[in-house]
């Protein structure tokens, strides 16, 4: 009793699928170093587009990234200048293979629990009060039609001198209901004080 576990994790296979779609025996431990490396590089150069997820397909001879994220347009860039630039940058990274690299836009970013994670660990950063940040996406992911939503957040909240974990909470969030579409992320946020974990449950 009382193990916690990953909900996207749990629905892989029944509503949901793998963000690396291939499969090796020989070359398992470098694919796995690849798309790591491909990930680890993407949120950190292009953190400013609230990148939610990366799927990686691999080919014999290609590697589809397909990159979704709610600023579509700092990815892309003037007259797509900015993709050929990433573009070039991706095949650096994977060499001997071509890369399709493709950008799909979030239509609704406040049902999205990473973009949300974001943005309430940008406004930390900003020093804007955490209750407020978490209380604006609460309200914002309520009104554009979720079901609920649910906000942990850890470490030294407010510049306080022990850290403490606080929780916020509305409408419904069935965990142990495979079938309920149920988004969640882990975000942090490098404050002056130290480091703030912010975890998100979103019920769609």
């Amino acid at each position: 009793m009382g193990q916690k576990v990953n909900p996207h994790a749990i629905r892989l296979g029944i509503i949901r699928s793998w963000d690396s779609m291939w499969f090796s025996e020989r070359d398992y431990v470098n694919y796995l170093k690849e798309d790591f490396t491909i990930r680890n590089f993407l949120k950190k150069e292009y953190s400013r587009a609230f990148i939610s997820r990366i799927e990686i397909a691999r080919f014999p001879q290609m590697v589809t990234v397909t990159i979704s994220c709610a600023k579509p347009g700092i990815l892309i860039g003037r007259k797509g200048a900015e993709i050929e630039e990433l573009n070039k940058k991706l095949q650096k990274l994977v060499p001997n293979k071509k890369i399709n690299l493709s950008v799909k836009e979030i239509k609704v970013p406040e049902l999205d629990a990473s973009v949300a994670g974001q943005d309430i660990a940008r406004q930390i950063e900003r020093r804007i009060s955490y209750k407020r940040a978490i209380r604006m996406a609460i309200k914002n992911a309520m009104k554009s039609g979720a079901k609920g939503m649910k906000v942990r957040i850890s470490g030294r909240l407010n510049g306080a001198e022990i850290a403490r974990t606080e929780e916020f909470k509305e409408g419904r969030i069935p965990l142990s209901t495979l079938n309920a579409d149920i988004d969640y992320c882990m975000s942090e946020s490098l404050t002056e004080m130290g480091i703030i974990g912010i975890k998100v449950w979103i019920c769609r």
